[in-house]
């Protein structure tokens, strides 16, 4: 049984920012849509940046779940669902915005107004049911279905964060990268003539470049973060800060955003009345997506034992995943580079062990608390491996099914003394 959450204490300007700011293009978007404009709704792993460079409208399937979960609108909607003879127990990631569109109500009683009714849907064929249920939601709105192909490497390097940005020749198996850029030429070509619009490859350039500004911004936040003793913020801040806009990247307000995000962070840090806790603080990492129906969660340890979740993988993929150097030469192949191995960092070990590990030892992190959502088959990712690769190092770890964004079966006090027993006896006991 869900519990009412109570609400997360968030104290950074950037993230107040980054929900006026999302609340407000949404109802320009809504607008734009209702105007006759081509609309796109697409799964996070897809090359937004296309979109971007050709003004055309879109919303992101992962960020729209969230906005769902956060506004306590998934059990209606799946409760929907079932009604409507589908299992209701389908990823809530990719199956929120399906399920919303039973919803006789949506226009009026949905988040922000509800979600438009896309010309589009956008997804990379990542896993078995990703595909079938982006078909069934581009059918419920009238919707074309669109997908792209997802490789998978043959050679594993397991240092891809010190290659991704320059030498993603090496990083991958050079077809993989010759069929993810004839397929973004093939995808452009499609939204030419479904929309009229013009692609234009300076815009592109233009994109990546700011692109590559705002996740510079994430690499010294993320790294600033990493030194600081205490902690000047949590992942209540850096969450949703970075998540809200990562989806506008290629923007200037984006990139402006992550330059005011980590001047924020820097002046907490440096703050010279900013005495430590007399308690040595415990330094928590989050691994999985984040909980959106219960973000207050993450703060119900700071004040009993001094733990605060510090690291998510938000920022620190923002940090590692998206720079792309060397753009102009080829835009699309870097391109190309930026969104083929999003599924091997996150979701295929030893390459998203090693990088876990490496950014464990590099926050200094005493104790991993991992949520693996129930019904997401993208989210087994290696689980045992994970777990495994961070325990060996000396890195506790506490494994638990969850859903992000569906709190139905969700019990914050039965979970909260779960991760209590985890801290005491395995993070502050096991030193």
């Amino acid at each position: 049984m869900a519990e009412t959450a109570s609400k997360a204490v968030k104290k950074l300007k950037a993230t107040a920012e980054a929900s006026r700011y999302q609340k407000e293009w949404f109802k320009g978007l809504r607008a734009r849509v209702e105007a006759g404009e081509p609309f796109v709704y697409a799964n996070a792993d897809a090359p937004m940046e296309i979109m971007r460079a050709m003004d055309i409208p879109f919303v992101i399937n992962q960020w729209w779940a969230a906005i769902c979960g956060a506004k306590q609108m998934t059990g209606k909607y799946y409760g929907l669902l079932r009604d409507a003879g589908y299992r209701d127990d389908l990823c809530s990631y990719c199956a929120t915005a399906l399920a919303e569109s039973f919803d006789p109500d949506d226009r009026t009683a949905g988040p922000w107004g509800g979600l438009p009714s896309p010309t589009i849907a956008l997804t990379r064929l990542t896993c078995d049911c990703q595909g079938k249920i982006f078909e069934l939601f581009a059918r419920r709105h009238g919707a074309d279905l669109y997908t792209l192909e997802n490789s998978v490497p043959r050679k594993l390097p397991l240092n891809w964060w010190e290659l991704d940005q320059n030498d993603w020749e090496e990083l991958y198996d050079p077809d993989r990268l010759d069929l993810a850029v004839e397929e973004l030429r093939a995808f452009i070509r499609y939204l030419e003539v479904k929309t009229g619009r013009i692609f234009d490859i300076n815009r592109l350039r233009d994109v990546m470049h700011r692109i590559n500004e705002q996740e510079g911004w994430y690499t010294k936040t993320r790294d600033l973060i990493a030194q600081a003793r205490p902690a000047p913020v949590t992942v209540v801040d850096t969450i949703n800060a970075v998540m809200q806009a990562q989806w506008h990247r290629g923007t200037q307000w984006a990139a402006d955003h992550a330059r005011g995000l980590y001047e924020e962070v820097r002046a907490l840090a440096e703050e010279p009345d900013r005495a430590p806790d007399p308690r040595r603080e415990y330094r928590l990492m989050w691994l999985g997506r984040g909980l959106w129906h219960d973000f207050a969660f993450y703060q119900n340890f700071e004040e009993k034992y001094n733990a605060r979740f510090v690291w998510s993988m938000y920022l620190a993929m923002g940090a590692d995943a998206y720079i792309r150097n060397h753009i102009d030469a080829d835009p699309l192949r870097a391109l190309a580079a930026r969104y083929i191995g999003m599924e091997d960092f996150l979701h295929c070990p030893p390459w998203n062990a090693q990088w876990f590990l490496k950014e464990a030892k590099t926050n200094g992190i005493d104790g991993v608390v991992y949520m693996v959502p129930e019904n997401c088959m993208q989210a087994v990712e290696g689980s045992s491996f994970i777990c495994r690769t961070l325990e060996n190092a000396g890195v506790p770890v506490l494994k638990f099914r969850a859903d992000p964004v569906d709190a139905r079966k969700w019990n914050r006090e039965n979970m909260t003394l779960l991760v209590e027993r985890f801290i005491e006896q395995r993070v502050i006991g096991g030193k």
